[in-house]
């Protein structure tokens, strides 16, 4: 073998390992897409899933301190009516306190 025969022999297998390298390249860059595909659709799925699970807790909870605000209301208009309302010693107490100020 001649020089010229080692040469064109090692730039065939140096073109041939380029070649290798970017179908290695390109099957790399295939499997990565892929993986990253599958990622983000299961991040989207277990995102969704807990969205859900939070707005479901928070419509229980926005319903509980609904529920607490209302027996609260009621409980607070119970005690009002249940007070004793002296009209007659209120206008006294105002005629009162108007003539003082007069």
């Amino acid at each position: 073998m001649d020089n010229n025969e080692v040469l064109d022999h090692l730039l065939k297998i140096e073109s041939e390992a380029a070649a290798l390298v970017k179908d290695a390249q390109a099957e790399a860059d295939r499997r990565i897409a892929k993986a990253e595909k599958q990622n983000r659709e299961i991040h989207e799925e277990r995102y969704q899933e807990e969205l859900k699970k939070l707005e479901s807790e928070f419509q229980k909870y926005k319903e509980q301190v609904r529920q607490q605000y209302l027996e609260e209301i009621n409980a607070y208009r119970e005690k009002i009516s249940s007070l004793n309302s002296d009209t007659d010693a209120f206008s006294v107490l105002l005629d009162r306190l108007v003539a003082e100020e007069t």
